[in-house]
């Protein structure tokens, strides 16, 4: 089976969230588990040129890509996925990509992914290879679906070969006023109310990738049947309703090669299941670190996150007050809204002995976190799968989440379990979007701690978890042999 991935993010290459991580690891485990495997994704200029050898990709050349009525000459960049042997294509269009940031405000957004998405079946064509599947991740590749069935139908290149359509997160959707068909180049017929393009009178690429496409998921079982209601739909629930026979929910898995406390190169002191020293070394060299006392038997609370209401940033902030008063500290990694970055680091400064906050990205230091801390916490108000809770596992760190999405299908609650007779918790978890669950559920976390052989349980029990990508790209190759099914009969 041949497999094209095409992305706005690869790790290490460009990340700005889980869709890079994702696209950074399972086409490497398809590809040990046999699947010929290329990633397509554009060339900008935020990727570090000095860590990553690109060579120039004579086989395409040079192509003419028009959008929006302009001719751009879009060159192709090779390299290979890190530890692998996965071929990954960059397309190279300074007028488009050549920005300080990954995703931008610019009014040509749209022309962007335009871009994207033509560049990926044109660099295909050049190549002569034909895949199987074109597997479409999120809004910014939610064209190529519908450019296959149709823009790109003439050429019997293109017979037979299938689309998957990926919702990483489906808040995020690509929608654009409706002169942006033409920017497109697809048939104005296409496009009127309530068709497979439109949303409200706009455009929406998601909308298109997940109409056109041969089958769609997205990626936790949990999220996918939430996304199906109107209070996380984000407006395409009917959509995902009228396509629910071609829709899967994979959760998304992890890279132990990269997050592993026995290997991790980013971590003072290595630790696991045989030997846990190093996780309190760690614990005390990260507080040294950012000038806080380290004090034996008092919780570390780790938070890595994108501080958005999304995260549960607003949950947060309405229950910090009781927090505070809680003999933990905190260490907060994390960027976002202004409110809320306002308000950790005003906590740094109102707490100095308690609180760490960084206010930025800073890989290292989200190893350091994951590893030095008690318990992570996770309050969102929706998360499609969520990673930090599946590190936090890895590295004995406890979530403690709120109950939806990706979180609920990984995070399972100790005390719901135990008065059940099942001593296999994980974690801790709640329902209710409100303070007093949240802060509640941090409290029954501090009291647990404070029991060494109950705490240790449950370290053991969340370590011993494998969430890794092998069983998730199996499933991934069912989806395929069934958007295969749907395109060929």
């Amino acid at each position: 089976m041949r497999i094209a991935f095409a992305s706005a993010e690869v790790f290490p290459y460009a990340k700005t969230g889980g869709l890079g991580d994702v696209l950074g690891a399972l086409p490497k485990v398809l590809k040990r588990q046999g699947v010929d495997v290329k990633v397509f994704l554009p060339k900008y200029a935020t990727i570090d040129h000095s860590k990553y050898e690109l060579d120039y990709c004579y086989p395409i050349g040079q192509m003419p890509i028009r959008v929006a009525g302009q001719v751009h000459n879009v060159n192709v960049f090779h390299s290979t996925l890190p530890d692998s042997d996965v071929d990954v294509y960059f397309l190279d269009c300074p007028h488009f990509y050549n920005r300080s940031s990954i995703y931008t405000n610019d009014r040509d957004e749209d022309e962007r992914f335009i871009m994207l998405c033509k560049g990926v079946l044109e660099s295909l064509q050049r190549l002569q290879w034909k895949p199987d599947i074109i597997h479409c991740n999120d809004w910014q590749t939610g064209l190529i679906p519908l450019y296959l069935k149709d823009n790109y139908s003439w050429d019997r290149f293109f017979d037979n070969v299938a689309s998957v359509m990926t919702i990483h997160n489906i808040a995020y959707q690509g929608r654009f006023s409706k002169n942006t068909v033409e920017k497109a180049e697809i048939r104005p017929e296409l496009f009127y109310q309530n068709s497979a393009l439109e949303v409200w009178g706009n455009i929406s690429f998601l909308k298109a990738g997940l109409m056109y496409a041969d089958a769609i998921n997205t990626v936790s079982y949990t999220y996918a049947h939430e996304i199906t209601t109107s209070e996380f739909g984000a407006g395409l629930e009917g959509v995902l309703r009228h396509r629910i026979n071609d829709f899967w929910g994979i959760l998304n898995g992890v890279d132990y090669h990269v997050w592993n406390p026995a290997t991790d190169k980013h971590l003072p002191f290595h630790f696991s299941l045989s030997d846990m020293s190093g996780k309190e070394a760690n614990k005390k060299f990260l507080l040294e670190s950012v000038h806080l006392p380290y004090r034996e038997n008092v919780p570390l609370i780790g938070i890595v996150s994108r501080m958005v209401s999304q995260k549960g940033f607003d949950l947060l902030a309405r229950g910090i007050n009781e927090l505070m008063q809680l003999d933990v500290q905190w260490v907060i990694l994390g960027t976002g809204e202004d409110e809320f970055e306002d308000l950790f680091r005003s906590l740094s400064y109102v707490y100095p002995q308690k609180v760490f906050s960084y206010i930025g990205f800073n890989t290292e230091l989200s190893h350091l976190i994951e590893a030095a801390a008690d318990i992570f916490l996770m309050p969102s108000y929706y998360e499609p799968c969520g990673l930090n809770q599946i590190y936090s596992l890895k590295y004995g760190t406890v979530p403690v989440v709120r109950k939806t999405g990706g979180l609920a299908d990984t995070v399972k609650d100790w005390h719901e379990l135990y008065y059940s007779g099942n001593y296999d918790g994980t974690g801790f978890t709640f329902n209710d979007y409100t303070p007093y669950a949240l802060v509640s559920t941090v409290r029954r976390a501090v009291e647990a701690y404070y029991d060494k052989d109950l705490w240790n349980k449950i370290v053991l029990n969340g370590m011993l978890k494998d969430f890794s990508w092998e069983n998730s790209a199996r499933t991934y190759k069912e989806l395929y042999n069934h958007a295969l099914k749907n395109k060929r009969g």
